[in-house]
């Protein structure tokens, strides 16, 4: 189908929700709503978005091959049985107008093959957190409200003794200021594609560590299940997914997406040679 013709059928359908025609069953809370039950509770938050559903309809993403185990257990997280655990998924049942023209395109096409498989793989019974709440700068339209949104971020772990669980690539807080303030970082990283080929390794080092500790998690499909799994024996764990590369953008103003060079540094003397020094005494566990 030629694109032009995609997009007409994709914001034909989309008007159908605008008109009440087709009544979306989900029902999303704001960023801001989700960012302030972060503040004001202890629990730990997961999120799902277009990786993730592809996953639990069967196929293979980006950053991970597809496995039925990882499949069934986003699955499980996704149907919001744990009042302990926050799970966000997309806002984008009930108006898409606060995003950008490019980022509602996306939207629509992604709401166009992927409604019916939401209203089934969900829970309609439950009132869902926003996922934007880590994407909260390059798709929206009104750029003002990025500031106060990281700033709100960067207070949920001020002195807070953080473990962030990524791939080798992600340098999450690195060359920035998003985790100015915490009481301390460890690092453990994990492969950037199929991560969850190790999972087993991954939750044990987790496991490993005091339960004071507040995980940040940044490893694709599996941080939904290892967030789950942290939850579940009593640690805060938050799935911050492209946080830091969003906040990247803010820094920059960016209307378009920058490649930070930071991702391009996979070994330890990449990172030394960068001056990365604190970044490589940081990293406690290499998991592979």
């Amino acid at each position: 189908m030629k694109e032009w013709l995609k997009r007409i059928v994709y914001e034909m359908f989309f008007k159908l929700y605008q008109k009440k025609i087709l009544r979306g069953k989900l029902h999303v809370r704001s960023v801001d709503d989700t960012l302030r039950e972060l503040l004001e509770t202890r629990k730990s938050i997961v999120r799902f978005g277009d990786a993730e559903m592809n996953m639990i309809e069967g196929n293979s993403v980006e950053f991970q091959e597809y496995n039925e185990e990882l499949s069934k257990r986003m699955y499980q997280i996704l149907q919001f049985k744990n009042d302990d655990l926050m799970v966000a998924i997309p806002d984008i049942f009930e108006g898409l107008e606060g995003y950008t023209d490019k980022s509602q395109r996306f939207w629509k096409e992604h709401l166009f093959f992927f409604r019916s498989m939401y209203e089934k793989d969900c829970n309609t019974e439950k009132v869902y957190f926003n996922a934007f709440v880590s994407r909260c700068y390059y798709m929206f339209r009104d750029k003002e409200r990025a500031g106060r949104w990281f700033r709100e971020w960067k207070q949920l772990w001020k002195g807070q003794d953080v473990v962030v669980v990524e791939g080798n690539v992600s340098h999450n807080g690195v060359d920035n200021d998003l985790l100015e303030g915490v009481g301390s970082i460890e690092r453990i990283i994990c492969p950037s594609r199929n991560a969850y080929a190790v999972y087993d390794k991954i939750r044990e080092t987790c496991l490993s560590y005091p339960i004071n500790r507040l995980f940040l998690i940044s490893i694709g499909n599996t941080a939904k299940v290892l967030t789950a799994d942290l939850a579940a024996a009593g640690y805060r764990a938050i799935d911050i997914g492209n946080l830091d590369m969003e906040y990247e953008w803010y820094l920059l103003g960016a209307d378009i997406k920058v490649h930070p060079k930071k991702h391009d540094y996979k070994t330890i003397h990449e990172n030394l040679k960068a001056g990365y020094g604190k970044y490589v005494d940081e990293i406690k566990h290499c998991i592979k």
